[in-house]
């Protein structure tokens, strides 16, 4: 097991969370050397979920607020060890997100006497299918352990703060028609013709812009992927265009389905959802998030992408993205991370949770 060392500075921290190889799935590893670090420091009660680790103060204080990130990374291209070039540290998972959790790792070690008590969660398979994901399961399993009036999340957010999210909904829109030799055309039904309105409506389809609680979420709607076809001698009989429409939080997911199927109105398609995430409200009214703004500092944006924020939505807990890296970034080969940013994340965070 790597050992962390607490007594470096944050940014050498990060390079050391970085050299430890965590792809989802493998996450065992980080996840041992993170729950000895909070183990060893008494003021934290540790629970350890699977490869999930979960440290908490216990102080009575009247409010209680988690601060989570996940320790897992897409797979790595050529871009470990980690290295420092200038005031930039490269490297898989720099960005997205152990950047973050470097810096809850620091604060937790450092921060005995919060004013709040503070729930830390590390958590693990959050680049895969929702299912593995850590966060959702203690959610499911455990959700007491994250009880809480506030949550951040240090996903990447190039250390500011990005209120909520959107939601996301996929669905497989589906054209049919009548198999017949490519010689005698007239005797089928082309499905992939027929699929030429669905198309036409999506390119021209304006993508909107939704103020949620004085934030503006632009929304998107796009194919991202079409299959259909027998053989070069075959007019097909079936064809499908994959949707992906990003729908901004004042929407349900029933209502963003509802959407996709008024703007296919009149069409002979069938919808079937594929996967339907519901987006996360900016969580900006609650007091504990207007103090944290006015700690930090700067402009609070909105979170286009869709984040673990909603997992905390979902359980009535309002919460925001915030973290060093530009979310642009994540999971590219050149993933890197200004040390600045991992600097400011920290200094704010310890400035609302000694202050607040």
């Amino acid at each position: 097991m790597p050992a962390l060392d607490l007594a470096t500075s944050t940014p050498e921290l990060t390079r050391q969370l970085v050299d430890v190889f965590s792809v989802s799935g493998e996450e065992a590893q980080l996840a041992d050397a993170v729950e000895a670090v909070v183990r060893a420091q008494p003021h934290l009660e540790v629970v350890r979920d699977g490869d999930a680790v979960v440290a908490r103060t216990t102080l009575g204080r009247d409010q209680r607020v988690v601060i989570a990130g996940h320790i897992d990374t897409v797979p790595v291209s050529g871009n470990l060890p980690a290295r420092l070039e200038g005031d930039v540290l490269w490297g898989r998972g720099a960005v997205d997100m152990k950047g973050g959790c470097a810096v809850m790792l620091a604060l937790a070690a450092e921060l005995s006497e919060p004013a709040v008590d503070v729930t830390w969660v590390w958590y693990d398979n959050e680049e895969v299918d929702s299912a593995l994901n850590g966060l959702g399961r203690i959610a499911r399993e455990r959700p007491e352990l994250l009880r809480a009036d506030f949550a951040i999340l240090g996903e990447p957010s190039n250390g500011e703060i990005e209120g909520g999210c959107n939601g996301t909904i996929r669905v497989d829109v589906t054209t049919r028609g009548r198999r017949a030799h490519s010689a005698r055309a007239w005797m089928g039904e082309n499905a992939i013709h027929a699929m030429a309105p669905v198309l036409e409506r999506l390119a021209a389809y304006e993508a909107q812009e939704v103020e949620v609680d004085g934030l503006v979420y632009r929304e998107s709607l796009s194919a991202v992927r079409i299959s259909g076809g027998v053989a070069g001698n075959v007019i097909p009989d079936e064809v499908t265009v994959h949707v992906n429409y990003r729908f901004a939080p004042s929407r349900s997911g029933a209502e963003a389905l509802a959407h996709i199927e008024q703007l296919l109105e009149g069409l002979p398609v069938e919808v079937v959802v594929a996967d339907l995430a519901e987006g996360a409200r900016p969580g900006l009214d609650a007091p504990l998030a207007q103090q944290f703004v006015a700690a930090v500092g700067g402009e609070a944006r909105p979170k286009y992408g869709w984040t673990d924020v909603a997992r905390f939505s979902a359980l009535g807990i309002p919460a925001v993205n915030y973290g060093p890296g530009d979310p642009s970034l994540a999971h590219a080969d050149d993933e890197r991370v200004p040390v600045e940013q991992i600097e400011r994340v920290e200094a704010g965070l310890r400035r609302w949770l000694t202050a607040v």
